[in-house]
Order: C-alpha cells, then structure tokens, then sequence
C-alpha cells in the first residue's frame, strides 16, 4: 500500500531523475534469483544526492508517525536498508539497529546488531520489496529477538502477488512511497518510455520468473 498518490509520484519522479531506477526492455538485466528483468532497482544511490535523501528520510519518518505513532526503534534491513534506516531513525530521534541476513559466523554471532530489548515496538525500514522474503526473514528474527514489529516502511515495491500473500501470511503491515504501477505512470507521462515498452513492463510484472525478452 502507497502513502498516498502525490508522494507516490513524487518519488516515482525522483528516482528516474537519478537513474535509480534503470528501465531496459531491450536489455534485460539478470537479478540473483536468476529472473530475467527489463527494470533494475538501486534506490542505494539515493545517499548520494542530499535533497532527494532528505526527501526520502522526511517523508518516510512523517508517515510512519502517522501510521505507527512513534516506535522505541526503527530497524534496517542489510545492506540496503542501512543508511536509509540511519536516517530515517536520526530524524525521528530514534535508536537504529540492522538485521542481517544470517547470524554472524564469528565474533558474537549477531543477526542483529544494535541494542534492543524484549518488549520493545519496531517499525522496520527497507529499500525495496520484490519477493518479501529477505524484508520478512528480517521480521522473522526481530519477533524471535521478543519485540513487536508494528510495520514496515520501503521506498518502493514490485508490487508482485507473491511479496502480497507473504507479507499478509506473516501479518505484517508495508507501506511504501512508491510502487511500480506509480512507476511506469511518471516514465510514460515523462516520455522515458514509450507506449510499446510500457507494455513489455506490466507483461514482465505479471509473470516475472517466467518473462524473457523475446
């Protein structure tokens, strides 16, 4: 679920500007899963310009005052969701902790790291959501970890059936500034794509693992 259509487009607009959001129809990328993909996501790169950073932490940390009040800690995602979780937690005035995919095989042994208490209410920061498995294996080990995870906050999702039924599965909440269908709206309407790889992009959305180029 978006926040609402003006930031939904309003980050949709930004991230093209920045090439965080890499659109090739023709090219398709590979991701790690091994799915063939006409869009590659790398919202990391917002760190890397102050005012669309800004944007992102402000806008994020007001909605999850209104949508979850004010947690005891705002949690990041690695790697991804570090520097975006660290901003986000500095606006608010909050503790920051990061979960890792896997426990630490050394030293400690952490899967999370920060302070954290039992008891305790946590909103969790992602950049991104395709699947919703590693966002909800992070959950997973917060929940063992004893505190209450009230919701996850990401600058943009897939917007994919399967991340749906994962997340409703695990009953956790996800808000998000952007999502897909927001955009292809704001590449279309900027002439970044045309009507004809407008289509390739929700054919590839619908059926992503089994998509190919031709």
């Amino acid at each position: 679920m978006i926040f609402n259509k003006d930031t939904a487009k309003t980050t949709a607009e930004v991230l093209l500007q920045i090439n965080a959001i890499k659109l090739n129809p023709k090219d398709p990328f590979t991701w790690a899963s091994g799915w063939k993909s006409p869009i590659y996501c790398d919202n990391r790169i917002v760190l890397s310009y102050p005012q669309i950073r800004t944007f992102v932490r402000e806008t994020m940390g007001k909605h999850i005052e209104k949508q979850y009040g004010k947690p005891d800690v705002i949690a990041g995602v690695a790697t991804g969701a570090i520097g975006i979780g660290v901003l986000v937690a500095e606006y608010l005035g909050l503790p920051f902790i990061y979960v890792r995919p896997d426990a630490k095989g050394h030293g400690r042994k952490n899967q999370i790291e920060g302070f954290i208490e039992s008891g305790q209410n946590v909103v969790v920061v992602e950049d991104l959501i395709s699947t919703g498995k590693s966002s909800l294996n992070a959950v997973k080990a917060l929940k063992k970890a004893g505190v209450t995870v009230k919701g996850m906050v990401a600058i943009f999702t897939y917007g994919f059936d399967i991340a749906t039924k994962n997340f409703e599965k695990e009953n956790v909440t996800l808000h998000t500034l952007s999502s897909y269908e927001n955009l292809l709206e704001e590449a279309l309407e900027t002439n970044y794509i045309s009507e004809k790889e407008l289509l390739t992009l929700s054919e590839w959305n619908t059926n992503p693992s089994e998509w190919n180029a031709s």
